[in-house]
This record gives structure tokens, C-alpha cells and sequence, in this order.
């Protein structure tokens, strides 16, 4: 499975099993559309609203990969497009930090 992410993802099996994906080198991107709608009348900020374009980077044939929730949520229904399951089960350190996930979410 390619890692389309900067990370290292290591996904722990049911059955005890590690699987360690390394990063592929190649990073999915989903760009963003910035429009300003207003400005804060307390701080004179700018407010903006966020449109997700189109994904970019992800395998034209089909090939099952792991990318970051944000270009998972800009691909839904994709077959073989998956994100690590940063949820409840994921499996943390000490400091909170996630080391390895039991589950992936896919698009």
C-alpha cells in the first residue's frame, strides 16, 4: 500500500500483526480555496470561508494508498483511498502523540 503522506503509518492488525508504511516520497495535496466574507468586528481580522478543491498526487490506477483525512475528504467514494483512523482506537504514547492506528477509514 502506497504512503502518500510525510509520515510513517504503522497499523497494528487484529490478529497482532505491524504494518509499517513508510513515507512513498510523493505527498496527496488537496489545494484550497480562500474567500474573504467578512471581517471580525471585534478584532478587524479578516473572516474567511475554506472550498477544498481537487486531490492531486493520488495513483491514477486505482492503486490502494494512505493519504491524510483532509485529501480523503476531497475524494469520497474513491476505491482504494484511505486514511488512518485517528479516532478513539488509535494507539497513543505516553505524551498523547499517535503511534500506530488499528483502523483505516476509507473514502
Amino acid at each position: 500500500m502506497l504512503n502518500l503522506t510525510p509520515h510513517l503509518i504503522a497499523v497494528h492488525s487484529p490478529d497482532g500483526a505491524h504494518h509499517f508504511f513508510p513515507p512513498s516520497g510523493v505527498v496527496a495535496r488537496v489545494s484550497m480555496l480562500e474567500t474573504v466574507v467578512g471581517v471580525c468586528p471585534v478584532t478587524g481580522a479578516p473572516i474567511i470561508t475554506r472550498t477544498a478543491g481537487d486531490p492531486v498526487g493520488l495513483p491514477e490506477d486505482g492503486s490502494p494508498c494512505i493519504v491524510s483525512a483532509m485529501v480523503l475528504a476531497a475524494c469520497p467514494g474513491r476505491a482504494g483511498v484511505f486514511a488512518p483512523d485517528s479516532g478513539p482506537t488509535a494507539i497513543r504514547d505516553e505524551r498523547g502523540q499517535i503511534v500506530a492506528v488499528t483502523r483505516l477509514v476509507a473514502a
